[in-house]
Formats: C-alpha cells, sequence, structure tokens
C-alpha cells in the first residue's frame, strides 16, 4: 500500500512538472513570435486580400486591417495626417502650423483624411510590412507599412490630394535602395496639392473637400511571377502568421523631378533660421523632419550661431549645416 502510494506521488509529481514543462515552451514560444515581429523581417513580408475593420481609433495615416481571421494595425510609411481630435494638441500646433491653418481646421482635414482612406480601403487591398513596431497606444502592437489599393500606393494618394505631408518613419520602398526616391516623389505631389490648394492648402479657400483633377502615377508593387504573395492564414487572435516574403519586388518609377529640393543644391547662406519654414529646414544636408521641429521648437534665435543650442545638434553636425544659414 505504501509502495503504491509512492508510485502515486511520483506520477503525480511528473504530471505537474511536465505541464509545466509545456507551458513554458508555449510561453517561450509567444514570446519569440512577438520580439521577432517587434525587431522586423529584412524581407517585405506581403499580405494580400486586406480588409479595413471599422474603428474608432482609426485615422488617415494609421487603422485596423483585417488579414483573414488576423486583426492588424498598420501605420503609413513617410506620411502623416493631421490629427482626427484634440487629444493631441501639441501636435496639432505643429501641424496646424505646417500647414497655415487653425487647429479646428487641422482636425478637419484629419477627418477628411480619415473618409479618404475609408474609401480608398473599401475594396480589398495588399499590404508591404516588415513587420517593424510603431508604436502606439493600442492593446494591438501597431506596424509601418505601405499599402497599394488598385489605385497605387496609398500614402502618395493622400499626400496628392492635400490630406497629408510628407513627414513620418523613412523606409525604402519594396523594389527601392533608398527612400530618397519616394521622399522627392511625395514632395513633388506635396507642391502640386500646395499649389492647386486643394486638402489642407486649400482649407482657407474651401478647398478642403477638392480632390486634385489631373491624373498622377502612383507607385505600385510587383512579386515575381514565380513567387506570388500569398493572404496570410487565419490564426487566433495575438498570434502573428508567417507569411512568405516576396521575391523580386519591383516599383514602378518615380516620377521625375526638377531637383529644386536636391540639397547638395541649396545655395550656402541663404537660409533664414527664424522664419524657414521645416520644407526648407529639410533642404539642407543633415537635417530631418525631427531636428527641424526641434530648430522650430527652439525659436527665437539670436542668429543661426544658436545652433549649437538645439537638442541634437553636436559640434559636427553644427559645422556641417551652419553654412546654410545667414
Amino acid at each position: 500500500m505504501r509502495q503504491g502510494g509512492r508510485l502515486i506521488l511520483r506520477f503525480s509529481i511528473f504530471s505537474r512538472v511536465g505541464v509545466s514543462a509545456l507551458i513554458a515552451v508555449a510561453i517561450l514560444g509567444a514570446s519569440a513570435v512577438h520580439v521577432a515581429a517587434r525587431n522586423g523581417s529584412k524581407d517585405w513580408v506581403v499580405l494580400e486580400n486586406c480588409r479595413l475593420i471599422t474603428n474608432p481609433a482609426n485615422d488617415g495615416d494609421s487603422f485596423h486591417v483585417s488579414v483573414g481571421a488576423k486583426e492588424y494595425l498598420f501605420r503609413l510609411y513617410l506620411v502623416d495626417a493631421p490629427e482626427t481630435d484634440g487629444r493631441n494638441p501639441g501636435r496639432l500646433i505643429e501641424q496646424g502650423k505646417y500647414f497655415g491653418i487653425t487647429v479646428p481646421q487641422a482636425i478637419e482635414v484629419g477627418q477628411a483624411a480619415k473618409e479618404f482612406i475609408q474609401e480608398k480601403l473599401s475594396q480589398p487591398f495588399t499590404v508591404f510590412t516588415h513587420m517593424s513596431d510603431a508604436m502606439g497606444q493600442s492593446r494591438l502592437e501597431r506596424f509601418y507599412a505601405f499599402v497599394e489599393t488598385k489605385e497605387g500606393d496609398l500614402g502618395e494618394q493622400l499626400v496628392r490630394n492635400g490630406l497629408a505631408r510628407s513627414y513620418g518613419f523613412k523606409a525604402a520602398p519594396p523594389g527601392v535602395t533608398s527612400s530618397r526616391l519616394e521622399i522627392e516623389k511625395l514632395q513633388q505631389f506635396e507642391d502640386e496639392a500646395k499649389r492647386e490648394k486643394i486638402g489642407a492648402w486649400g482649407a482657407n479657400a474651401e478647398r478642403l473637400n477638392t480632390h486634385a483633377q489631373t491624373p498622377s502615377a502612383f507607385s505600385t508593387f510587383v512579386a515575381d511571377e514565380k513567387t506570388q504573395p500569398r493572404s496570410a492564414p487565419a490564426v487566433s487572435h495575438g498570434v502573428l502568421p508567417v507569411a512568405k516574403p516576396a521575391a523580386s519586388i519591383t516599383r514602378s518609377r518615380p516620377v521625375e523631378t526638377t531637383g529644386s529640393h536636391a540639397k547638395e543644391k541649396i545655395p550656402l547662406g541663404n537660409i533664414d533660421i527664424n522664419t524657414a519654414t521645416e520644407k526648407e529646414l529639410t533642404t539642407v544636408p543633415g537635417i530631418g523632419h525631427v531636428m527641424a521641429a526641434h530648430i522650430i521648437a527652439a525659436r527665437p534665435f539670436r542668429s543661426a550661431d544658436d545652433l549649437k543650442r538645439v537638442s541634437g545638434i553636436g559640434g559636427k553636425k553644427y559645422a556641417q549645416i551652419r553654412p546654410y544659414f545667414q
């Protein structure tokens, strides 16, 4: 009887250890998936037949998407649409200043951008992502992505219609080795929207809801015929699907630019440190959107020599950019 008791005890201990081991393996596996997603993949993950999920948190550049049974939250690369409410007043002020409009007008533009993407994403679309973490406050981890509709790149469509600006996290699009070409193309679209006074650029002329009248060649992504991208399989909530990267992805040739924004052609000593717009500041080699925002926030300056006190500008950076300012 005592021997039987010992056997029962041993079996009970073994069962507990076995269950604990299985739980540990499951947790480790889930952690590995999460870390892989956060760090991002070197290859483009292509998700086809995506659908927009109606969600109050959606806006013009960040939205919930379903792929099969899986829900994702994506943030567009390289573009920024105004906020849709007043929960981030500092950002709204900066966005309004960029477009030359008031904060209430910026919110209206944000709402228009949200309605624009709802229309463009009403049909199935394709997402290209590295699964790179775009942060955010949602319960879902947010990832940066390029989104392609039947008309082409969604970010370009937003900018061309004056509903977003060329701004944000930079990445070379599929098939392109540098983000510079895409930034130049977005800048050209932004200049056209501003010249036509549409979207945010036309808010003061009651042209907020006026769209571009001339056709534009928006970029598209094409996968090699031998390796077509696949839709993500249906999986349980919270587990990332494994999608095959597309092979030999190519991108349509960017619109030719005149070179007016080429940084290497910017004359020295012509920029006023206190009045230059963010766009003008980012034409200076070594100044990106983040540093331009820091410079604008540090105004007024007694002279361009005060650039030394701007956050992020060290001795080498100062020596690089100072000659471009008056």
